[in-house]
């Protein structure tokens, strides 16, 4: 949905514009293209990412590379004297790059050290693995991941661990594996929604989310875009949920005869579905099936 979500900021030629999840440069690049005389913060955590959209975008006169969360894009750019932007567009959840590179732990597809950190700083998934009480791994497969069979994979896992740790990618896949009835087997690989579930844990993916999504409110101007593409369910719920928070009028019992609250619509919601991958979008990229994009504009 990259021209979909670009278009749904509106971009201006001179204004300013974040790109809170830089990953690979695409939406990035695609920004750049409208500026003229404007400027895009491309931020991301990951510092293969950064290193990415360094080389990517070394000759554009108008691009900036900031190593950061989106959570703390607002104290971020505050430190380059960045107090209001025009649009800012977030991508959440794991890039391609992070999937598709074995080593970093991601993917229960090739085996590799049980790491999952976009960061590449602080508690690995195999820490969790290895160290959280069964009732805590239990409670973030089935919640984060939405896993039915969550209680019987955490048992297992503490089951197995007992003997060795849980050290790499395809050792916990054979577990949760073992953990499920052979007819799951058999509907896809049922490592899918556990390896989700850790990843988010790992990365604080929800917290993340919510402090991103009030930093990018407090950052646009009247008028500007905030633009907002998730992959999750929960994650699409924290969105919509914050949008139509905002967008709330008067909160006065429906029988006050005048408002006392004052309360006022703070943004007009652009999409009032969400927008989803088209049928080409979905054949030439498989990924985009569970995509959801909701923009929304500060008034």
């Amino acid at each position: 949905m990259l021209s979909e979500t670009v278009d749904g900021l509106s971009v201006k030629p001179d204004g300013v514009y974040v790109d809170g999840t830089a990953g690979g440069g695409g939406h990035s690049a695609e920004i750049l293209k409208k500026l003229t005389n404007g400027r895009l913060y491309s931020v991301d955590r990951d510092p293969d990412a950064i290193r990415t959209v360094t080389e990517r975008f070394k000759d554009e006169p108008c691009s900036q590379i900031v190593e950061g969360r989106f959570g703390d894009m607002k104290s971020l750019l505050g430190a380059l004297g960045v107090c209001e932007v025009d649009g800012v567009l977030l991508d959440i959840g794991v890039s391609s790059h992070q999937l598709d590179t074995a080593q970093r732990g991601f993917s229960f597809h090739e085996d590799a050290p049980l790491d999952m950190r976009m960061s590449q700083r602080g508690e690995t998934a195999a820490d969790l693995v290895n160290g959280l009480p069964y009732s805590e791994l239990a409670r973030i497969i089935s919640t984060y991941g939405e896993e039915k069979f969550a209680s019987s994979i955490a048992r297992n896992i503490v089951k197995a661990r007992e003997e060795k740790p849980v050290e790499t990618t395809l050792e916990l896949a054979e577990i949760i594996k073992n953990s499920v009835p052979q007819r799951v087997r058999r509907e896809g690989h049922p490592a899918r929604q556990t390896f989700q579930a850790l990843r988010i844990a790992v990365n604080d993916e929800f917290g993340e989310l919510e402090r991103g999504l009030d930093g990018a409110f407090d950052l646009l101007k009247t008028g500007g875009r905030l633009a907002v593409i998730t992959f999750h369910s929960i994650e699409d719920r924290i969105t919509k949920q914050k949008m139509t928070t905002w967008a709330q009028g008067c909160t006065c019992p429906k029988d006050f005869p005048v408002c006392v609250c004052g309360n006022k619509p703070k943004v007009k919601i652009i999409t009032r579905k969400p927008i989803v991958a088209g049928a080409d979008e979905l054949e030439a990229n498989p990924r985009s099936r569970s995509a959801k994009l909701r923009i929304c504009e500060k008034l």
